[in-house]
């Protein structure tokens, strides 16, 4: 048989790269999901493998394991959904009474606020008591805070589908597991043969110290913040909570949920006892978390520097919507991890 032409190698190549960009174009509105669902997966496999020495039964862990990660991921979500809708009449009730009668006059301690305090209270006693001069001013604002509202919730729709279908493609990456890891392992061998291998497990070894640390410590936050509010009375503790969730990975971010709200039952609501004992929980107990916890799971896997998570936040949002919150630090730290295993070995 003869060799193939120049021509032959030409057409096969090209063939190739059509099919490739074929598959990317199929698979590229699902990549976000792909590859958390592998990170998950990745992540949780200890856990699975421990399933599986149990039952003796692969497809029964991996159903076990998709209810835990459903459970974990989506039911806060649902949670949230159900308190939107206890209190979605008790918010109709508030907003009619407040567009007929007017916001109340502002309090005492606007004006004492620096910089924009006297500003805030002109602006506020402008509307006080004046329903209509209240509903012109919303309806003024009402087109922007429409557009806002819609690509939100289109946003958060997209993320929700996203993580759904992650912890649906979970389910087949544990099922078939071993057979992908051995592909993988051979693939790794024939690029290089010497230290792919040793790559590999640096790679498995970054990923879950840095999910442990920052989905753990998310989970962590969340669930403390919800805790406090729930026991200073605030109704919206779940969403609260759920906030907390998603601010925890950003910089600062759980201070913004407990400081506002801390200073909103002291001097908006007189509940001055509550609102110090919340702020007191979220400096010591919420915050502890991500000050202790965090760095020392962390620190197990990767030393990662502080600009890669803050950046990996940010520019996950933008390339993977939400569920980038989490995915965009990992793989900032997958890939760092990699390049600095290879510049110590050269």
């Amino acid at each position: 048989m003869s060799p193939p032409s120049r021509i032959d190698r030409i057409i096969t190549l090209v063939v190739l790269a059509v099919l490739i960009g074929g598959v990317y174009l199929v698979v590229q509105p699902f990549l976000s999901a792909i590859v958390w669902a592998a990170i998950l997966a990745a992540t949780t496999w200890p856990l699975f493998h421990w399933l599986v020495r149990r039952s003796g039964r692969p497809g029964v862990a991996a159903t076990v394991m998709t209810l835990l990660i459903l459970m974990v991921v989506v039911a806060p979500f649902v949670i949230v959904g159900a308190t939107l809708a206890e209190n979605s009449d008790r918010l109709l009730v508030f907003t009619r009474n407040l567009v007929e009668r007017g916001p109340p006059e502002p309090p005492e301690w606007l004006a004492r606020l620096p910089l924009v305090g006297e500003r805030a209270t002109a602006y506020w006693a402008s509307f006080a008591h004046d329903g209509t001069g209240l509903l012109r001013e919303l309806q003024r604002l009402m087109d922007p805070l429409r557009q806002f509202a819609f690509k939100a919730g289109a946003v958060v729709g997209d993320g929700l589908l996203q993580l759904t279908l992650s912890v649906f493609i979970a389910f087949f990456f544990f099922r078939d597991g071993e057979a992908i890891m051995a592909r993988m392992r051979g693939a790794v061998s024939r690029i290089a043969p010497t230290r792919g291998l040793h790559m590999l497990e640096v790679a498995s070894a970054t990923t879950r110290a840095v999910v442990y640390g920052i989905l753990g410590t998310a989970l962590a936050q969340g669930v403390l913040m919800a805790i406090g509010l729930y026991i200073v009375g605030i109704k919206a503790a779940p969403l609260l909570g759920l906030l907390t969730f998603f601010l925890s990975p950003v910089p600062v971010g759980p201070p913004l949920v407990w400081i506002p709200t801390g200073l909103w039952l002291i001097f908006a609501q007189g509940e001055t006892a509550w609102g110090i004992f919340l702020l007191v929980w979220g400096a010591v107990v919420v915050s502890s978390v991500d000050n202790v916890l965090k760095p020392m799971i962390i620190s197990r896997g990767s030393d990662l520097p502080f600009i890669l998570v803050m950046l990996g936040v940010f520019g996950g949002v933008i390339a993977f919507g939400f569920i980038g919150v989490f995915l965009g630090p990992v793989l900032l730290a997958l890939g760092f991890a990699l390049v600095k295993e290879w510049a110590t070995a050269a």
